[in-house]
Parts: structure tokens; sequence; C-alpha cells
């Protein structure tokens, strides 16, 4: 069992989740609530991570991110090392690969909130501000924690991505989806199917708990 390589997708998984959450709540409200002529585009733009190939999204973001890149000519000038197959650049390209399991969960249930919900909370002298935390966020939340979830699960299962942008550096790079390929490679079969078994029961104990969790804030709503 590679505990190192579990432990940096789960290092992984965590700083994804805590970027792009923020983001799914701003995206996904916005998205919501206003309508302008590039809304189709912009949301077909969210949903491509999940219709394009991963070795495809993989390439182009390490040409965007690459050596003779302008981003990673700056990070190796200000950091000393290359932008791609880094720990930040596997983050960087899991975050932007996430977005459609973060931002739609998040858009639909904004979506289901009644606009006379938010025309009573203005009603009642609430600022937008206080509508948002009062009235919006917690209706929306059993979405979000979906969303959350889900961007959870799948950070931990990514392959192509990872493989494209962070390669295969021990300690670095190489998360447990890379590290079972290895396995499978080099015909052990055995210790690839005791990671795959933790993998298989972490994803499944986080989707079953965010289910769970999810009910019972629907429940406690009115």
């Amino acid at each position: 069992m590679d505990w190192t390589a579990l432990w940096l997708s789960l290092h992984l998984a965590v700083w994804t989740l805590v970027l792009l959450l923020p983001v799914s709540i701003l995206a996904g409200r916005y998205l919501a609530y206003n309508t302008f002529r590039a809304k189709v585009l912009l949301e077909a733009l969210v949903m491509l991570p999940l219709v394009l190939p991963p070795t495809v999204f993989g390439f182009y973001l390490l040409v965007a991110f690459g050596g003779n890149s302008p981003v990673g000519q700056f990070w190796r000038a200000t950091f000393g090392h290359q932008f791609v197959f880094s720990f930040e650049g596997l983050v960087v390209a899991s975050v932007i690969f996430n977005l459609p399991f973060a931002i739609q969960p998040a858009q639909r249930a904004f979506e289901a909130i009644s606009p006379a919900l938010r025309e009573a909370a203005r009603c009642c002298g609430m600022s937008p501000l206080q509508s948002i935390l009062r009235v919006e966020l917690p209706l929306a939340w059993p979405g979000i924690l979906t969303g959350m979830a889900l961007t959870f699960a799948h950070t931990l299962g990514e392959f192509g991505i990872v493989l494209m942008v962070g390669g295969s550096i021990p300690g670095e790079t190489k998360t447990i989806a890379i590290a079972i390929y290895d396995r499978v490679q080099a015909f052990d079969f055995e210790a690839a199917n005791t990671m795959s078994l933790v993998l298989f029961g972490v994803s499944l104990a986080t989707i079953t708990t965010t289910f769970w969790l999810s009910g019972r804030a629907g429940r406690r709503l009115p």
C-alpha cells in the first residue's frame, strides 16, 4: 500500500475543495440569477471538462502552464522551479478540471430558490449580503454540499489530468490513481487491488456521508 500516494491524493482533494467552494457559490449564484447574451457559451465552457478527453484537456493545460508559457516563465522566475510537474500546478489543473462538478450543482440549487423568498428578504430590510447568508445559502446548501462531495471524490480518482500535468513524481505528484496504474504495469495485482479497495471505500464513504448530510439539511428546511 502506497500511503504517501494516498496522502497526496487526499491533500490534493482538500486543496481543490477549499479553492472551489467560494468559486462554486459565486459562479453558481451568478449563472442562476443572471441572463446575458454569452451565458450559454459560458455554461458550455464550464461543462467542457466533462466531454473533453482528459488527455486533450491536460495537453492544453500543459501548453498553457509549460516552461515556455508566460505563466510558466513567471513561476520559474518567482519560485525557482517549473509550474507543471509540481504539486502547485497539479492543484490548479485539478481546480479547472473540476469546475463542472462544483458549479453545476450549486447553480441548480440557487435556481430552485423561489424569487419570492429573495423579494421577501428585501422587504424585511435585509441587505443583499444578509439575504445571501441567511436565506439563499441555507436553502442552496444541500446542492453546494453535493457538488463539493463530487469534486472531492472525482479528484481522488482522477488519472488523465494528473498524469499529463503532474507526471508521476513520488511524494510530489504521484497520486493513488497513478500508483495503482504503476502497480498494474508491474503485475503487482495484490498491491493494486489493496489500493483500489481503499480508494473505493473512501469515495463511497464520502458520497454516502454527503447524501446523508444533504438529506438531514433538506428535512430541516421549512
